[in-house]
This record gives structure tokens, sequence and C-alpha cells, in this order.
């Protein structure tokens, strides 16, 4: 029986980079503080719940989609000589 489980042929390098997963723990972040944000002015119905979460939380969305789009340069990765 064939144990396809095994990769064959393939390298074993990581889809993304250390920069990718910063890049990620920010965006999470800044929808964590958008929401808490949020939830925190939410009985005040003030400044910070109706203008500012909802820009942390678009930010970082766009902080998450551009670090899952991200990827190095040809002058960035080091190459084996």
């Amino acid at each position: 029986m064939p144990n396809s489980s095994k990769r064959r042929g393939r390298s074993s390098t990581l889809v993304f980079e250390k920069w990718n997963y910063v890049l990620l723990l920010i965006g999470v972040l800044l929808i964590t503080v958008g929401f808490t944000a949020m939830y925190i002015e939410n009985v005040y119905k003030g400044f910070i719940s109706l203008y500012v979460s909802p820009i942390l939380i678009i930010g970082g969305y766009a902080e998450i989609i551009y670090a899952l789009l991200w990827s190095p340069s040809d002058e960035d990765v080091p190459q084996d000589a």
C-alpha cells in the first residue's frame, strides 16, 4: 500500500516568513483592540466606539490581507552559494 503522506521531491521551506507572522499578529491585535474599545465604550456611545474602533478594525483586516499577500523580493532572499 503506497504511503501518500510522504512528500517526495518537495523542499521543506515554509510558506510564510517571520515578517508575515509579525504582520498577522499586528493585524489580530488591532482587531482585538478595536472590538474591545467598542465594547467598553458601547455603554456611553462615545467618540472612540463610533469613530476610532471601526478604523482600528478595518485597519486590522487590511493588515492581515497585506500579511497574507506579502512576499519578499528577489533582493531580500539570500542566495545559496
